[in-house]
């Protein structure tokens, strides 16, 4: 049996390496810990770098977000040689906690982005709630992702 989603899965772990990096990046974390200063990682320590490809990967993350619910939502033709639908099958626990974090994400995202137009004013207090709820859904979609990884628990099950 071939594994049908291993380009996707390449596509997801890389976007969410380099989110989850950019994302990190963006706190002074790697400046006050001397890691910029390996050879190779100084841009870690330029926010401007690193929230121009944290918004390239966002970007990536929502491409291939809708893509997949298309894919899932009109399902795939079968070929010749399949008798059954790849996407058949319903969403693991797992599966949910990923989806549900990630659509989290992309909300305190979206109004993060909107916060930072030009015009638009939010209260601190709700700057510092989107801060912290985007971290907080960021390391539960890690830890559900890490979980997922070590038990090998599939996002869907047939």
């Amino acid at each position: 049996m071939t594994d049908d989603f291993r380009g996707r899965r390449l596509v997801y772990g890389l976007v969410l390496f380099f989110i989850t990096l950019s994302g990190f990046a963006q706190m002074p974390v790697f400046a006050r810990y001397y890691i910029s200063d390996i050879p190779g990682l100084g841009w870690l320590a330029q926010f401007y770098v690193t929230h121009v490809i944290h918004y390239i990967m966002a970007s990536l993350l929502l491409a291939l977000g809708a893509y997949a619910g298309m894919d899932a939502f009109l399902g795939r033709k079968l070929s010749p040689a399949r008798q059954n639908p790849v996407n058949k099958g319903r969403l693991t626990r797992t599966g949910w906690v990923k989806l549900i974090s990630l659509a989290g994400l992309i909300v305190t995202g979206g109004v993060m982005v909107v916060k930072n137009l030009s015009g638009v004013y939010f209260s601190h207090n709700l700057i510092i709630l989107l801060d912290l709820l985007h971290l907080l859904l960021c390391m539960v979609l890690l830890g559900a992702t890490l979980y997922a990884g070590i038990r090998k628990r599939p996002w869907i099950v047939l």
